[in-house]
């Protein structure tokens, strides 16, 4: 009772309490819905199912595409957009871990000759080849790409300075030996180490320019 002689009721709330568990009602079971509902249900798993598999179809017909903008559709090698794209994973994982990769860069010396006597369809047949030998040449770990005319280029890692020009001069060996063009076409190939520091347009730069001193070099050879 209150000072105004006014009688008050207290209302005491229950409190839950945190270990006990409250049993969650059962879902029914769908056998024994109505017959309609049953057959809604059904037709709504049905379309679920149905849509899950073109969204599926729709995924791997993406990754498709995205898989062949980045692939050379003459040799199956990466294009130059795969090898750029690659380039930059490539230099994030060096400035993270600090590995080991060498990049080379190889162009052929003679393919416009055999291009002008023997045709682009034997040019192509060339460059195929070219592609399947580089690409047997390189560990699983490596990417080969190439990247336009008669211009390729190798990312090789957890190699050496010194393993990376050997590497360089045995594929140049090895092209001048193929036998769709022995004796027509040579190949002089650059390297360069590649850096923490780089940036793929430094790094391509630097291997260009080995690339010609190399290919001079081969020329003075002659």
């Amino acid at each position: 009772m209150d000072g105004k002689g006014e009688q008050r009721r207290e209302i005491t709330i229950p409190r839950r309490d945190p270990g006990v568990r409250r049993a969650v009602p059962d879902l029914p079971d769908a056998t024994q819905l109505p017959l309609p509902t049953r057959t809604m249900l059904m037709q709504l798993v049905a379309e679920v199912e149905r849509l899950e598999a073109e969204l599926a179809a729709a995924r791997a017909e993406s990754d498709q595409l995205a898989a062949r903008a980045e692939e050379d559709p003459l040799t199956g090698l990466a294009n130059r957009r795969g090898f750029e794209r690659e380039m930059v994973r490539t230099l994030s994982y060096i400035q993270r871990y600090g590995a080991a990769a060498a990049l080379l860069y190889v162009d052929l010396d003679g393919f416009k000759g055999i291009n002008d006597r023997r045709g682009h369809a034997a040019g192509d047949a060339v460059l195929r080849r070219v592609a399947e030998s580089l690409a047997h040449h390189v560990r699983a770990s490596d990417r080969a790409a190439r990247l336009g005319g008669d211009e390729f280029a190798l990312i090789l890692w957890n190699i050496s300075p010194e393993d990376a020009e050997r590497k360089a001069r045995a594929i140049e060996t090895m092209i001048m030996a193929l036998p769709d063009a022995a004796g027509e076409l040579g190949a002089s190939v650059g390297v360069t180490m590649l850096s923490g520091d780089d940036t793929p347009a430094i790094a391509e730069a630097r291997a260009d320019r080995a690339m010609y001193i190399r290919k001079a070099a081969r020329s003075a050879e002659r």
